[in-house]
């Protein structure tokens, strides 16, 4: 094994521990007895990527194997990668100092549409060919997953493997494989035949797709009998036997979130329509109050960490919530360990929680209204009111708080100037019920943010159909709001809506966007996602010089019967439920709660064959 030499660099790096490895709970093993190397890649830079909890259980999942050796590899920042090409260094892992290249595996987690480029910039640093076409029988199989691995097309001929769906059980499966093939002699194709059958494992490399004249799709077909027509991705179904880490590796510096995370169920019950992750991630599984109070303790015990958060897409869907939170700030309230709980409904907040959060410390409190009006709350399915929204932040007030995030979106579909009208209003009405409370019963500093992001069609949802806005629609709409926020007690923030639109191309984009992709990083494109980095006029440059109009991706209506790049993907979610899900958008009609009417997406038909466990 080669390692590689850093010291020299570390000097000449803004943050050297983004790359010096060896924290507390960092795994170590001897080469010698390991017999897959795995480097999970999460494409954005180590403080981002230590923050994301999935990463931290595929890391233990791996790692608890004797014979396997998960290591970490993060886009390094732009200091870093100067020096390795200036001393044409390879990319290299964080556990080991090891070149990617020596890994059996490259695991990619994809979380964001505008990490691609540095997916590209990792493999090319660590002199892995970008096209899997291009890489030899000694070069690392490339394999990907995470919710945007649900389309998969744009980057499938750069991933030999991907895997659809929750990973601890496949991932173990595919290892399996692997170790009975390592050694054989067998061809790298021979090894991807032997796993195309796992579920969830999609080979793009084993598939056809044909076009129409008018460009869309005309068909998607397996290149063998043998091969799966269609992939259907993998679940849990015990949440409280599933492997979670009982300790995490703790950073020297401090990342995006500085806290120990404990996921308390998988999926939603909400189905809010613009939301893939509500869609992808069912159906909802909890884990139980003993299992989560026996996680907390065991990952604050090893990790030291000050907050506490409960992770999930709406944590207070929980049906013990209140017991969970009661028992912890029991547990950890004398110890001044503060509770987080992100994503908590408007309409399911109970003031019982707030008073129990507080008596450690006051965070800011986020909500997500998403549309200012009834009428387009009602369009996507969010079933909230205002009067959950003021009652929530009045009581906030008044138990102390000062500091509230709104979170909204614009270009939804059938948005129109008087739903941005309503934005502005609730703000203005959250400012009023903060000066209603008696001023010696309030706290000073009020301060507001308004938050709006721009909306993207995603795949597997009710508005997977619908076109994006364009950017100057986006423009003017972001114009028209900052006018309309203008107040001492709001801070205003939105998106970048070019950003926005790009991420809609990949999002929805298939095979033929993967040459703009490599063609906008070759003309330096990376770090996207970052605002001082995203260079928009170089990605039209790569549409243009491929060929290839991103507006055919964004800006186009579908129709029901079009092929989409994922329509091989069964997430359980069927194709006609999205699009009676998306008439009913058009009609302004909700849909209930799983919890309280099954809205019949099919998940308890096709994929766990039996009743969801929100309805038991």
């Amino acid at each position: 094994m080669k390692k590689l030499d850093l010291e020299e660099l570390l000097f000449k790096v803004e943050k050297p521990a983004r790359y010096i490895g060896n924290e507390i709970n960092a795994v170590k093993k001897d080469l010698k007895d390991v017999n897959v190397r795995v480097g999970f890649t999460f494409p954005d830079v180590y403080e981002v990527g230590m923050s994301h909890v999935g990463m931290h259980i595929l890391y233990y999942v791996l790692n608890k194997q004797k014979d396997i050796y998960c290591e970490r590899i993060f886009a390094p920042w732009t200091d870093m990668e100067a020096c390795l090409r200036e001393k044409n260094m390879d990319m290299f892992t964080l556990e080991t100092h090891s070149p990617i290249k020596d890994m059996d595996f490259v695991a990619v987690t994809l979380q964001y549409e505008l990490s691609y480029s540095n997916i590209l910039n990792i493999l090319n640093l660590g002199k892995i060919p970008i096209k899997s076409e291009d890489r030899k029988e000694e070069d690392p199989f490339v394999f990907a997953g995470g919710p945007c691995a649900y389309n998969p097309e744009p980057l499938a001929d750069i991933v030999d493997i991907f895997v659809l769906g929750e990973g601890e059980e496949v991932l173990l499966e595919m290892m399996d494989s692997y170790k009975k093939w390592k050694g054989t002699g067998k061809t790298k194709k021979d090894f991807l035949e032997s796993i195309a059958h796992i579920g969830g494992v999609y080979i793009p490399s084993f598939y056809d797709v044909k076009y129409n004249d008018d460009h869309t799709i005309k068909e998607f077909e397996p290149k063998k009998e043998a091969y799966p027509k269609v992939i259907t991705k993998r679940i849990i179904e015990n949440m409280d036997e599933v492997e979670y880490p009982d300790k995490v590796v703790v950073p020297f510096i401090d990342i995006v979130h500085n806290r120990a995370i404990v996921e308390i169920f998988r999926g939603c019950i909400r189905g809010c329509r613009f939301c893939q992750a509500g869609m992808i991630y069912r159906p909802m599984r909890q884990k139980s109050a003993k299992t989560i109070t026996e996680s907390a303790k065991k990952i604050i015990e090893a990790t030291g960490y000050e907050e506490l958060s409960l992770s999930s897409l709406s944590t207070s869907d929980h049906c013990e919530i209140e017991g969970i939170v009661r028992g912890l700030m029991d547990e950890y309230g004398d110890k001044k360990v503060g509770l987080s709980l992100p994503s908590l409904r408007l309409d399911a907040f109970p003031i019982e929680i707030i008073e129990q959060i507080q008596k450690v410390r006051k965070t800011g409190l986020t909500f997500a209204p998403e549309a200012g009006t009834q009428r387009l709350r009602d369009v996507i399915n969010k079933g909230i009111t205002e009067e959950d929204l003021i009652g929530v932040v009045k009581n906030a007030f008044e138990l102390g708080w000062t500091t509230i995030k709104l979170y909204f979106m614009i270009g939804l579909p059938t948005e129109t100037y008087e739903d941005l009208d309503g934005i502005a209003d609730l703000a203005g009405k959250v400012i009023d019920a903060y000066y209603s409370i008696p001023r010696e019963k309030r706290e000073k500093g009020l301060n507001v943010t308004v938050s709006v992001s721009s909306f993207v069609p995603k795949a597997f949802t009710p508005f997977q159909w619908h076109p994006q806005d364009t950017i100057e629609q986006f423009r003017e709409k972001q114009s028209y709001l900052k006018e309309k926020l203008r107040n001492k007690n709001i801070k205003y923030s939105y998106h970048d809506n070019k950003t926005s639109f790009l991420e809609a191309v990949f999002a929805r984009g298939d095979r033929r966007t993967t040459d703009v992709l490599i063609k906008a990083w070759e003309k330096g494109c990376k770090f996207d996602g970052w605002g001082q980095f995203f260079e928009y006029d170089k990605w039209m440059e790569a549409f243009d010089e491929c060929n290839i109009d991103p507006h055919f991706y964004v800006n186009r209506k579908r129709e029901y019967d079009e092929v989409f790049p994922w329509d091989f993907i069964n997430v359980g979610v069927t194709k006609k439920f999205l699009e009676r899900e998306d008439r009913k958008a058009r009609d302004e009609e909700l849909t209930l709660n799983c919890r309280v009417k099954c809205a019949g997406c099919g998940i308890n038909q096709g994929l766990i064959g039996g009743e969801c466990e929100c309805l038991k």
